[in-house]
């Protein structure tokens, strides 16, 4: 029953992206290794964990490079991990994520060393199972809606029974960065420094959050990952897009030539 439901939540629904699609010519020209990939999905589950949340994002996956030595169907290396509802851990290349909205977080300061111990840890786990504790975990996400206190919805989230064979996509990608200490979004508290010199001075001691309260979202609003937009690390230029006019096609690098014709007359 477990498995029938959480095929049936896998299934795509009827919602829309929030934005144009990635493609995997710009996901891969601007990924490293060590990067946290942010995905739009439009699953059933997607849905869900889009409104618990309040946020675009449903779904992330690692980026691993060349570390799972393993090939897709056409050749591609498998080269992010992410756990998959009905799959589990598994390594996938970019073209699973053809036609969805994604965005690339990317951990700060980390060494080469570190960077490769977080691939490890998750290339480690690869078939391992989806943390599902059982069917009511799955069945809650029913309701694509589920009225639900915002205090109470990242609780929603924290599936299954915590089992270290187990896991879902935020969680399995929190618990790697834990592994060198690397911040996501900790609990911090502010104790003073009794210091004589400075009576108002505290210090932020911050505290690991529990990795099964972990979702994608956290990625995207941590202050130690810097966000990366495929569409603009390829370079933009908003001059070049074409633009519909009054029912009319007005092409961008028509209007680039003759822009710079003019700027030439001018000059001249």
């Amino acid at each position: 029953m477990g498995r029938r439901l959480s095929h049936y939540l896998n299934q795509p629904s009827h919602s829309c992206s929030t934005a144009a699609p990635t493609t995997p010519a710009q996901l891969m020209a601007c990924v490293r290794p060590g990067d946290v990939l942010l995905v739009e999905g439009t699953t059933r589950v997607a849905v869900a964990i889009k409104y618990l949340t309040q946020s675009t994002w449903s779904h992330a996956a690692l980026y691993v490079g060349a570390a799972t030595g393993a090939f897709d169907e056409g050749g591609q290396i498998r080269c992010f991990v992410e756990a998959d509802i009905e799959q589990g851990v598994r390594a996938v290349s970019v073209s699973e994520f053809t036609g969805y909205h994604c965005r690339v977080c990317r951990p700060v300061g980390l060494s080469t060393d570190e960077v490769d111990r977080v691939i490890r840890f998750v290339v480690d786990r690869l078939g391992q199972q989806y943390d599902l504790q059982n069917v009511v975990d799955l069945a809650r996400y029913l309701l694509p809606t589920p009225p639900v206190p915002v205090r109470w919805r990242r609780r929603m989230l924290a599936l299954g029974s915590g089992d270290p064979t187990r896991a879902i996509c935020s969680t399995l990608i929190a618990q790697a960065f834990q592994v060198v200490r690397y911040p996501i979004l900790p609990i911090i508290n502010a104790v003073s420094t009794d210091d004589p010199q400075c009576p108002g001075c505290v210090a932020e001691i911050l505290r690991v959050r529990h990795h099964s309260l972990f979702v994608p979202r956290d990625f995207d609003v941590s202050p130690y990952f810097e966000i990366v937009k495929p569409t603009l690390h390829a370079g933009f230029n908003h001059r070049a897009l074409d633009w519909e006019d009054d029912g009319n096609l007005v092409s961008g690098r028509l209007s680039m030539a003759a822009t710079g014709m003019a700027e030439a007359r001018m000059s001249a």
